[in-house]
């Protein structure tokens, strides 16, 4: 089942966006409303201690003459024109000395009580309870959270949509990326994207983009390239079977004659199926196929083998060889007797008649092992060196035996060479050739090697 798909990106950041600005704009607002809620405490509590200290003095003085109505006298002097105050004095019997309501009715107050001696009985005090109206500063805190809330809510909301409309324009170089992307297809990969205008963030994206295509259109252009070779290399024997069958049916033939074109046929066929087979091989490590390594106690010894099963066709080529090295380690030894065999096939063919064939075994690092073919005879163009190992790939196409050479052998010896984490090289200058390949001892010095380089 296919998944279904996210939300837009502008969608997302805005709603994001919106969330981060409210929780930012309420944290604002909790502030601003802490902070005058404590301001206005602080200022109602002033004004209980002044009121208190006003009234505390007037007790004294009163009390000290022993009058109690002067002392109401003066209270209700001190509380003319004081509103949102009251207060209550009670004698030490508990009978009322002074009270004084607040008046209108007062939902939110704020008290704070006192005692005093009472000069006629030193051992007992009277008791006072001070308060004051806190109604308007309660309702001035309940509108203050109102507007700050709703502000809070605006300010969000209008961040969300000048954010939309932010990221909306700030995308306008991915979607023009996007554009461009689209209009690149097989026919077009030479095209590049066009960086210019394009934000810093955006242009490693755009290098390694273009870096990608690049890629791309030589991985595509050798896959054409390869296809055409596969038919042409294909084309030519089947075109000779064809022919020789067509000839063979065009009349009666005897059994030697049928014989001899059924041979003919089979070098054919058998062309084919080496073309077929190193395709496959090479199809294979292509996917990552790796070297089932085994301990190879002596590579001169293989080496030899090898030499010796080639031995025929270098005295028939008035060549003579020699081995030079030794060395040990894990290897497939399988893939390494090909990789030989087709290297000495190489040499064979282009070698010098009188000349000698090496082979040089040597370990330049602990972990690396070095097999060098060198033949003396015409040397390689420069100019064909880096393509020596690319399939069907032939420096001189009208060179001795190329019609033998179906172009697969060197880029087997690459393949197997990466198959054995290493890779291949080749150099050819002052009349001699040097063929060979580079492989690690083991996977695991391999990937150490490659660490510490």
């Amino acid at each position: 089942m296919r998944p279904a798909p996210a939300r837009p990106l502008v969608w997302r950041l805005s709603v994001w966006l919106a969330i981060q600005s409210l929780m930012g704009l309420m944290l604002v607002a909790m502030g601003v409303y802490l902070a005058t809620a404590w301001s206005l405490s602080i200022r109602e509590q002033e004004t209980l201690e002044q009121r208190h200290a006003v009234v505390k003095h007037l007790i004294e003085e009163a009390v000290a003459n022993a009058d109690p109505v002067t002392l109401r006298h003066k209270l209700d002097d001190f509380f003319v024109g004081t509103t949102g105050v009251g207060l209550r004095l009670e004698l030490p019997d508990g009978k009322p000395l002074y009270e004084r309501a607040m008046q209108g009715a007062h939902n939110h107050t704020r008290a704070v009580t006192f005692e005093q001696p009472w000069p006629l009985d030193p051992q007992r005090s009277i008791r006072g309870a001070l308060t004051l109206d806190t109604t308007l500063d309660d309702s001035l805190l309940e509108r203050l959270a109102a507007i700050l809330v709703v502000s809070a809510l605006a300010g969000a909301m209008l961040i969300s949509l000048t954010g939309s409309a932010l990221v909306r324009r700030s995308l306008m170089p991915v979607l023009a990326l996007s554009r461009q992307i689209r209009s690149l297809g097989p026919a077009g990969l030479h095209g590049r994207l066009d960086g210019i205008g394009q934000p810093e963030e955006l242009q490693p994206v755009v290098e390694q983009f273009n870096a990608l295509l690049q890629r791309l259109e030589q991985a595509y252009a050798q896959l054409e390239a390869f296809n055409a070779d596969v038919a042409h290399e294909l084309r030519t024997p089947l075109a000779a079977l064809i022919g020789h069958s067509e000839v063979a049916l065009s009349r009666p033939r005897s059994v030697q004659e049928l014989q001899e074109v059924i041979g003919n046929n089979l070098d054919d066929l058998r062309r084919l199926s080496g073309i077929v087979n190193d395709m496959l091989f090479l199809s294979k490590a292509d996917r990552g196929a790796r070297a089932r390594r085994v301990p190879v106690p002596s590579v001169a010894e293989l080496v030899n083998e090898v030499v010796e099963f080639h031995e025929a066709a270098l005295q028939e080529a008035n060549l003579q060889s020699r081995v030079t090295g030794d060395a040990s380690g894990a290897y497939d030894a399988a893939l390494l007797r090909r990789a030989l065999s087709n290297l000495l096939a190489n040499a064979t063919r282009y070698a010098s008649p009188g000349t000698t064939v090496e082979v040089e075994i040597a370990m330049p690092l602990p972990d690396v092992l070095q097999l060098v073919v060198s033949n003396t005879g015409t040397e390689i163009g420069r100019e064909h060196l880096p393509r020596l190992f690319d399939r069907f790939y032939r420096a001189e196409a009208s060179r001795e035996h190329s019609d033998l050479n179906h172009g697969l052998g060197l880029a087997i010896v690459a393949a197997i060479a990466r198959m054995h984490d290493g890779q291949p090289f080749v150099d050819s200058h002052s009349g001699r050739t040097s063929i060979g390949l580079r492989l690690s001892t083991t996977a695991a010095a391999a990937s150490s090697s490659s660490r510490q380089r």
